[in-house]
């Protein structure tokens, strides 16, 4: 769990310390007291450019712009460890962990995250990709390396993608290449497909106030490991499928096939509907409904739930529906850093969480 977060010079924080003991940490003020920016810290302590997905120069500080550093004490299963990331104006984001240099697989085995920001709530409505990122996201908690994976298949597609393209067509090159895609994608698709697994399996531990998702992943890597087939054979099945479609993913200018493509497919079990067809406000429950699961599973496999970012959760929901999600956040006996513009927002929460007034 965070003990204690420490900002410098990050975006529109100077200097700011906040300690932590476990519970629910509830931070609210008004619009543009810095809310989301802390969140947005604490989403950099994970492999990724966190939650906003935004360049390490984005993130300094005005009018310094002298570099930015985030710091933590975090209490691992392993003990305590001080670690920090931080960005000097035009360098790349660094890692440290107890004073030696790391790599951002380091900080996801240390602490496993995952968030909501409100620029989800069209996750079921838009294209595949953010859903994508959304379900590989949950399954780093579960593999530390998988973003390094993902890393390694992109490089090999753009190289594959450039030689198709520009030439020439080495046939040897093309080959490695193609070979690296389908070594990395196979592993993609198997942790994908172990995620689902165990949301589905944690999705039955359900408290009832949000409703239960039937979640399937559309992707012929993904379908193949699901049912039961090995990494192995579908390593095998994605470099021929490669190698036999480079003729139409030349003219196309991208590869048309792979689990680049694959997506996130769910449907609201009650009502029988598809989470894109579903309202606003059961889209929302749903996704909600999905990161508590989640945090359940990952929970029964490593004995603590993820640590979770909810930037304004509680303003879309009912006041039934806010009781219930503070209701699981302790009975899952989950780290939860949330915001909201009031501190009513937070009141069924009581002294199993923290607020924290800014601005």
């Amino acid at each position: 769990m965070l003990r204690r977060l420490t900002l410098s010079h990050f975006r529109s924080h100077r200097a700011l310390t906040l300690e932590a003991d476990g519970r629910p940490v509830a931070l609210h003020g008004p619009n543009g007291a810095g809310k989301t920016n802390i969140l947005e810290a604490i989403s950099l302590l994970s492999p990724g450019r966190g939650l906003r997905r935004a360049a390490p120069e984005d993130l300094i500080g005005r009018p310094e712009g002298i570099g930015w550093k985030v710091s933590a004490l975090i209490d691992g299963q392993e003990g305590l460890f001080e670690a920090e990331t931080s960005a000097l104006p035009g360098e790349r984001r660094i890692v440290r962990i107890d004073g030696k240099a790391a790599s951002q697989t380091a900080l996801g085995a240390l602490l496993p995250m995952l968030w909501l920001v409100p620029a989800m709530d069209r996750l079921w409505t838009e294209g595949p990709g953010e859903r994508r990122r959304f379900l590989d996201r949950m399954a780093l908690a579960f593999h530390p390396d998988h973003g390094e994976t993902a890393a390694a298949y992109e490089r090999a597609m753009r190289e594959r993608t450039k030689l198709l393209t520009e030439g020439p067509a080495d046939r040897a090159w093309l080959d490695a290449l193609e070979a690296r895609m389908a070594e990395a994608g196979a592993a993609l698709a198997a942790a994908r497909a172990g995620t689902l697994a165990r949301l589905r399996e944690a999705m039955e531990g359900a408290s009832g106030a949000f409703p239960r998702a039937l979640l399937r992943i559309e992707g012929a890597s993904e379908e193949a490991l699901a049912a039961g087939g090995e990494v192995g054979d579908e390593t095998a099945r994605l470099a021929a499928r490669f190698a036999a479609g480079r003729r139409a993913d030349a003219a196309a200018g991208r590869a048309l096939e792979g689990p680049h493509r694959s997506d996130l497919l769910a449907v609201h079990e009650e009502k029988g509907v598809e989470a894109r067809l579903a309202s606003t406000g059961e889209q929302k429950a749903l996704l909600i409904a999905l990161v508590l699961a989640h945090a359940r599973a990952l929970k029964a496999e490593r004995g603590a739930p993820p640590l979770l970012l909810l930037d304004e959760v509680a303003a879309h929901l009912d006041e039934a529906r806010r009781a219930a999600l503070y209701d699981d956040l302790a009975a899952l006996g989950a780290e939860a850093w949330m915001t909201g513009t009031g501190p009513e927002l937070f009141a069924a929460l009581g002294d199993r969480g923290r607020l924290i007034g800014l601005g």
